[in-house]
């Protein structure tokens, strides 16, 4: 009975748009007076205790990185590249806003972050290139969900915190689930362009173009491999690369590219904490709920009831990828980690599969979540950009959905995709 007081006060608010942290906060609170056998400083335990952890301090810094650099002249000349590879052909200004993703993605951690930075440039830039305006926020959004699987990813670092798994190899394993995530949507953006006669640029960019593009942008090409580089060369941890991709995108941005004054360092600031406050919120009320569902003994019930369906390991990552694709509709993908990972993992575990490839499996399928109503926070953010309706973004990205859902099964069917890059770095 207790459990069904603290998902039902759960669903209630999140019917009435009560915020997710509140949201996991109250129904938490409800549920420890309804229980009388817990103290109600339980809560206030779980919001000070969850937040104590040096690798959770990489959020905040990830956050403000991306934040920094996303004013930094950075996102431009990120485009500028792609534009050189793939501007002349077919859809070319979609693909290219699939690859600037993706090199920003490397950078931010954060799927909206991506679609915020992406978005306000180059959806009005498809559409005076001709392209119709729910698609190009449809490529957008979806492209923006790369931002949690090619890392640095504040999910898979949260997963390894909860989950007690490396977070420089979750970053390592992301890297070509991440590309090949990338490659559907490009796959999918080019067969859409080429069927409304979508055609890139008349210029065509020589490599000489494509030499200087890159010189241009090689600070901010420098990031992935810095953070990537330093954290499995052993010179720093996830959390130390966190606050070096702070103090490298300042110095990029105020004297290399010289676009970012340090008067806006004030509101960059501001709008950073604003996020990592929101962030904290969640991943404290989402902590409690959890440790509230372990007393109840909620994990060892799901576990039982999904063996009880069937042990075949193919039917159970089925049925779990299932519950993750729901749960992404209507919850927060940190919140969805943090109560569902103690939940799934030993499971996943039981049935021989990797906690690094589970980690992959679990951020990618709740990164689609980011593109599914009525949650879709990708389509809140491309919406607000485009000014078109949540209804439309949403039939429009709906063949990404596909793709991506496609690209998912692959990369839980071909483990090595996420653990091959790992087994060569060691």
């Amino acid at each position: 009975m207790t459990a069904t007081v603290l998902f039902v006060s759960f669903a209630l608010l999140l019917l009435l748009s009560v915020p997710i942290g509140i949201s996991l906060g109250v129904a938490t609170l409800i549920t420890i007076v309804y229980s009388g056998k817990i103290p109600v400083d339980f809560l206030a335990q779980g919001l000070i205790t969850s937040i104590d952890s040096f690798p959770l301090m990489a959020v905040p810094f990830f956050i403000l990185a991306g934040e920094i650099m996303a004013k930094g002249g950075l996102t431009e000349r990120l485009f500028k590249v792609a534009n050189t590879i793939v501007g002349n052909k077919t859809g070319g200004f979609a693909i290219a806003t699939i690859i600037t993703c993706m090199f920003f993605a490397a950078i931010s951690g954060s799927g909206p972050a991506t679609v915020a930075a992406i978005g306000g440039m180059m959806i009005p830039a498809m559409v005076k290139q001709g392209y119709d305006k729910k698609f190009a926020t449809a490529v957008v959004c979806a492209a923006g969900s790369l931002g949690v699987i090619i890392p640095p990813s504040i999910p898979m670092v949260i997963y390894g915190v909860v989950g007690s798994v490396s977070i420089g190899n979750l970053f390592i394993a992301g890297v070509i689930p991440g590309l090949l995530v990338a490659l559907g949507l490009i796959v999918w953006a080019y067969i859409y362009s080429r069927k409304k006669g979508y055609r890139g640029t008349e210029e065509k960019s020589s490599l000489g173009d494509f030499f200087k593009s890159v010189w241009d942008a090689k600070w901010a090409l420098l990031v992935p491999v810095i953070i990537l580089g330093g954290i499995y060369g052993g010179i720093f941890t996830p959390t130390e690369a966190a606050v070096i991709a702070v103090v490298y995108g300042l110095v990029a941005s105020l004297l290399l590219y010289r676009e970012l004054d340090i008067k806006e360092l004030p509101k960059i600031l501001a709008d950073s904490s604003l996020t990592t406050a929101t962030v904290l919120i969640i991943i404290g009320t989402a902590t409690a709920f959890g440790r509230l569902l372990t007393i109840e003994q909620i994990p060892q019930q799901v576990t039982e009831v999904l063996l009880s369906i069937s042990e075949n390991p193919i039917i159970i990552i089925l049925l779990i990828t299932v519950l993750l694709l729901l749960v992404g509709c209507f919850m927060d993908t940190l919140a969805a980690i943090i109560i569902l990972t103690p939940i799934l993992l030993p499971i996943a575990v039981n049935i021989g599969i990797d906690p690094i490839h589970f980690g992959i499996i679990m951020v990618v399928n709740l990164a689609i979540g980011f593109i599914t109503p009525p949650l879709g926070v990708n389509l809140f953010v491309g919406s607000g950009i485009s000014g078109l309706s949540i209804e439309s973004i949403s039939r429009a990205v709906l063949p990404f959905f596909i793709a991506m859902l496609t690209t998912l099964i692959i990369i839980i069917f071909v483990p090595q995709l996420s653990l091959y890059l790992i087994s060569i770095l060691r």
